[in-house]
């Protein structure tokens, strides 16, 4: 064994030296050098000649074979000089990171590459085809965004990331963005990329004007998002494009009202059961892309007010159910229960379902549908209609044109009925001289789009006997023998739209989702987006308003202006405060506003509160609340005019399990005092604590109330004492007493709770200055548990 060692140790030894001698002769890096600047450039100098090299380097623009590790050294050499510790390390010593005087044991003599690669694992040009994982596939240009994304919107919203080669603030959005496309294309939502360096045209459309953005699209509209890129978040901004009236919740008292109205809407409804409180998204994404032909429900299986609807259709509570009702309410016409069920399947269940037994023709688009122009002679399509009217001697004769179309199972075959009053043009072309006010059926077929059709009328009048069903039936085996049998033609005009009066309802939900999301980018201070619109805004209002404006100033100057009043005017002169004096500070309000913080606004008003912004909550219970927002609103009046400050209170009656949770994290650092109650439990008297939370950091600063008025309270004993003595007899002074404990305790116990804010002030003013202890929490507890109360 020692005389084969001998010979392999001295190639190794040979090798290592010649390796080690390569290493040695590698010229050190010279950033200066590399990007051609001096040792004086500035920071602004040498960002712009390293874009400038970047681009002119880029493997991926740049075919020599030297491009990749020029490329290599441009970027490090920048991120030598673009950090100051690092430049003045490289200036004093001339170590930049290739030259470390110490390496550690299985250390690489090509880290430095190594370290660039994973630095710069998500740039383009690691991608085989020289776009990253969200570029390959969901890459937009222009005409595709006119042509396919806006129409396509109107049946589900889109995600458009806006993105460039060089955003190096990508980098960092790109793992969330990964793991909200896997979650959310999924269940519908439609995702695009746009690269701004190869489409500025449609970045401009957009309205981008910075990378990276995130918006969506809905209905044709943009909806830039606002929050920090997190998962729930980029998914509640998808939960919240869509309209807030997609789906009802149905309970035991609702649901009769609820299926019944097929014949009003002229749509099935379909009715989802499930045990999650909230509506799914998957739910609400079907609900936005069949809202045309379906009206959609939901049970939560986890409500007393659902049992009796559960043991009516008897619902497995343990998985999801959907049931679709058309005519008849009391039994589904369809249904599917799966646990985990798949878009694709509740895409065939709706489809299969879009419409009724015997839809009536209310517009043109369901009369397309239901009655297609003829393709191929093996796919004809015959529509049975029946003219009828609303009235109610006419429902014998339509409950029994309904029978018929529950029994027919002939694919080639639709059922469907109009109103004769209501599409008066079409009944004239299909009934001419026949007396036009009985109810008839007529089998037609469509033979183009411009409106031809073939038809026959079956019968002169429909009651709906007996004989005439067997009639109709006659007839329809007939025409599957026989096509030839529609010996009429006809040129039909396109169909009114009954539902052309929901207009205005539908235009006042548009007009109040437009408003949501004007007042949206205002609080969020999108004013170049805005711009257009506010300007539009002032003029309106100058048209409207100005002849009123010029009036008022007309009327009031022909009116002498009162003098002013010696005693008003000495006090102007003497420099106290006026109209015309200027104050640094923002124009307060002449109001406070406080809101609840509750289940329903704590996401708003707290979890996702903007950076830099501050909720400052007042906890007070249900006997306390009169009193301390009265007072709570005295000691932070003078703080409103800040645009950082939200003012809010929280019923600790409702949410003391929140405290408890909310304040574990600080008990050291707070000093909480509690009490022990009857069982020997911990409890702390919250009422006047106000809490300043910062929703983006996680931190929370606190203030303790310390009563401050024994001096009051002292003279107010004194004063009752006084007004006692000077009662007329002793007998009277005494029931008086008696009657007078209960008041002064309570009068007593109010002071109390009134004083408790009196330092709220001073408080305040360490709060904006950003002197008081901060206390950070890991995580906001939830807020929709509530506490019951005892």
């Amino acid at each position: 064994m020692m005389e084969l060692k001998t010979p392999l140790t001295l190639p190794a030894v040979i090798i290592c030296a010649v390796l080690f001698e390569l290493v040695e002769t590698v010229p050190p890096l010279d950033p200066y050098k590399v990007l051609g600047v001096s040792k004086s450039a500035s920071q602004a100098e040498i960002k712009k000649v390293y874009k400038r090299l970047a681009k002119e380097w880029h493997p991926d623009k740049n075919k020599n074979p030297e491009a990749e590790d020029m490329f290599i050294r441009i970027t490090k050499s920048y991120e030598i000089l673009s950090n100051e510790e690092k430049r003045s390390n490289y200036d004093r010593y001339g170590q930049t990171d290739d030259t470390q005087p110490h390496m550690h044991h299985g250390d690489h003599p090509f880290q430095d590459h190594f370290y660039f690669d994973e630095s710069f694992f998500h740039f383009p040009f690691n991608a085989k085809d020289g776009k990253d994982f969200a570029d390959r596939k969901y890459m937009l240009h222009f005409n595709r965004y006119v042509s396919d994304i806006v129409p396509d919107s109107f049946k589900r919203p889109y995600l458009i990331k806006i993105t460039s080669d060089w955003c190096f603030s990508c980098i960092h959005i790109e793992p969330v963005w990964k793991e909200s496309v896997q979650e959310l294309e999924p269940l519908g939502v439609g995702i695009g990329v746009v690269d701004v360096g190869y489409e500025r045209r449609l970045a401009n459309h957009l309205g981008a004007h910075r990378t990276p953005s995130i918006l969506g699209v809905i209905n044709g509209k943009v909806t830039f998002f606002h929050y920090a890129v997190v998962r729930q978040h980029l998914r509640q901004f998808v939960e919240d494009l869509l309209p807030q009236r997609l789906v009802e919740k149905v309970t035991d008292r609702n649901n009769h009202q609820f299926l019944s109205s097929w014949h009003e809407i002229n749509k099935p409804h379909v009715l989802l059961f499930d045990q999650v409180p909230i509506v799914p998204l998957l739910y609400k994404l079907t609900a936005f892309a069949y809202k045309d032909y379906v009206q959609f429900g939901y049970v939560d299986q986890g409500l007393t007010e659902t049992v009796n609807l559960l043991r009516q259709f008897n619902i497995n509570t343990y998985a999801p159910t959907m049931l679709v009702f058309k005519e008849n309410t009391d039994k589904p016409a369809d249904i599917i229960q799966a646990k985990g069920i798949k878009k694709t399947i509740i895409d065939e269940f709706i489809s299969n379902n879009k419409f009724l037994l015997a839809p009536r023709l209310a517009n043109q688009k369901v009369f397309d549908e239901l009655c297609p122009v003829k393709q191929f002679h093996r796919r004809r399509k015959y529509c049975v209609l029946l003219i009828t009217s609303e009235e109610e001697s006419f429902d014998v004769g339509n409950k029994a044109f309904l029978s018929m179309a529950s029994t027919n199972t002939n694919e080639a075959l639709r059922f469907a009925y109009v109103y004769q009053r209501q599409q008066q043009p079409l009944c004239d072309a299909l009934l001419r001289n026949r007396d036009s006010g009985l109810p008839q059926v007529v089998i037609l077929e469509r033979r183009n789009a411009a409106g031809k059709v073939l038809y026959k009328p079956v019968l002169s009048v429909w009651n709906g006997s007996e004989n005439d069903k067997h009639r109709l039936r006659e007839e329809l085996q007939r025409l599957q023998k026989d096509p030839s049998i529609l010996n009429h033609d006809a040129i039909l005009p396109e169909l009114n739209n009954e539902f052309a009066s929901m207009f205005l309802i539908r235009w006042v939900f548009t007009a109040y989702d437009y408003l949501t999301e004007i007042i949206d980018d205002l609080l969020h201070n999108n004013w170049r987006d805005m711009m257009p619109l506010l300007s539009l805004m002032f003029s309106a209002l100058f048209i409207l308003f100005g002849t009123v404006v010029i009036q008022a100033f007309s009327d009031s100057s022909e009116e002498k202006p009162a003098k002013p009043k010696p005693k008003e005017a000495s006090k102007t002169e003497n420099g106290s405060p006026s109209s015309t004096s200027v104050s640094s500070r923002p124009p307060k309000k002449n109001f406070v506003e406080v809101t609840e913080l509750t289940d329903i606004t704590y996401m708003s008003n707290l979890v996702k509160l903007r950076p830099g912004h501050t909720n400052v909550v007042l906890v007070l219970t249900d006997a306390s609340k009169n009193i301390l927002l009265s007072k709570f609103a005295k000691e932070v009046y003078s703080f409103t005019g800040s645009l950082t400050l939200h003012f809010s209170f929280l019923n600790v009656d409702k949410h003391s399990e929140w405290m408890d949770t909310l304040l574990e994290f600080a008990q050291d650092g707070m000093q909480i005092d509690a009490d022990e109650d009857e069982s020997g439990n911990r409890k702390v008297d919250y009422n006047g604590y106000v809490l300043a939370l910062n929703g983006h950091k996680r931190y929370l600063c606190l203030f303790k109330p310390v009563y401050t008025g024994e001096d009051r309270d002292k003279s107010e004993e004194e004063a009752d004492t006084r007004a006692r003595s000077r009662s007329r007899s002793s007998s009277r002074d005494e029931h008086y007493h008696q009657s007078r404990k209960g008041p002064s305790r309570s009068r007593s116990t109010t002071l109390q709770i009134h004083h408790k804010l009196d330092r709220l002030g001073l408080w305040m003013e360490r709060l904006i200055e950003g002197t008081l202890p901060r206390y950070y929490v890991p995580a906001w507890p939830g807020l929709d548990k509530i506490t019951v109360t005892k």
